[in-house]
């Protein structure tokens, strides 16, 4: 039951995350609000990469995340970074597929190097916090990012705050 349940809302989500990344314009790729944050296109980028990581959640007991390499081209390239969200939905898409709802309660570790970052933890709770809502603050982030440059933010969850604006006469 909680498998379908995070099946069903990966599928929905994935179709949000997709207009979000079809609306990173490429004259603002380079933007970011502070010296600290991520450009826009380091950020798309990171938000396409966490689909990648639901393979090793789900596939592995132990993830080392220093021991995966994907290859992700440019930040400054939001067309590379739109085929690479495809590609790791589609690779998301088969390992959620293949999960079960025991593989669920196993514990499960991530490792930078060999050095624990992260559980061990359930593996459903890994999905929630690790994957689904790590994904939703960045794309949070993204809204903000794509606000302070002027840019149009799409609806995730019904119109935005600007499309329910009545039209001004011009």
């Amino acid at each position: 039951m909680i498998l379908e349940a995070l099946r069903a809302e990966f599928e929905q989500e994935v179709n949000s995350t997709r207009k979000l990344l079809e609306a990173v314009p490429e004259k603002d790729i380079n933007f970011k609000p502070s010296p600290v944050s991520w450009t826009m296109g380091e950020l798309a980028q990171h938000i396409a990469t966490i689909y990648y990581w639901y393979t090793g959640t789900f596939t592995k007991a132990v993830y080392d995340l220093s021991a995966d390499r994907i290859e992700r081209g440019a930040p400054s390239d939001i067309q590379a970074t739109r085929e690479l969200f495809e590609k790791n939905v589609e690779l998301a898409r088969k390992a959620l597929q293949a999960a079960t709802e025991d593989s669920l309660k196993e514990n499960w570790t991530m490792q930078v190097g060999g050095r624990t970052v992260l559980g061990p933890m359930p593996r459903g709770a890994v999905a929630r916090g690790f994957l689904f809502n790590h994904l939703y603050h960045h794309r949070g982030e993204m809204i903000v990012y794509l606000r302070a440059s002027g840019n149009k933010v799409p609806g995730l969850y019904g119109p935005t705050y600007e499309q329910n604006q009545p039209q001004k006469a011009g």
